[in-house]
């Protein structure tokens, strides 16, 4: 079977530009979500790129997954845990106890989210260059 770890990692770029699209349109809920989305599917990446299956969509989890032999920073699984937190309440309405996703989400999410899934993309350029 293929190594399939490149289109995964191509795909994280292109999220990651849904994200910032999304952020400038003032669509921070999906610019959150695509920015999860983008974390998620680098890790995935980086995963297959070292032979292994990745199931879940928890990058923290995910992060930690990784063998023993590529240590990955503690800062970076903490920036997994807050990315994780958009996976879901970002795009479902039953996500908050009121209100529709787009209303608890604010440049400030969104800003701090790409910045995050930038930090955990570079990890994983870093791994598969």
């Amino acid at each position: 079977m293929p190594n399939r770890s490149r289109d995964w990692f191509n795909q994280t770029l292109r999220d990651l530009e849904q994200a910032e699209d999304s952020r400038r349109a003032e669509r921070h809920e999906w610019a959150c979500f695509a920015a999860q989305q983008s974390a998620e599917k680098a890790v995935k990446a980086l995963h297959l790129y070292l032979g292994q299956e990745a199931w879940g969509h928890a990058i923290a989890r995910l992060l930690q997954e990784l063998p023993a032999t590529l240590p990955v920073p503690q800062e970076l699984v903490e920036k997994g845990r807050f990315l994780d937190n958009f996976y879901i309440p970002s795009h479902y309405p039953n996500g908050h106890p009121e209100g529709a996703p787009f209303e608890h989400y604010g440049s400030l999410q969104s800003e701090e989210a790409i910045r995050y899934a930038h930090k955990i993309l570079e990890f994983v350029r870093s791994q598969i260059a």
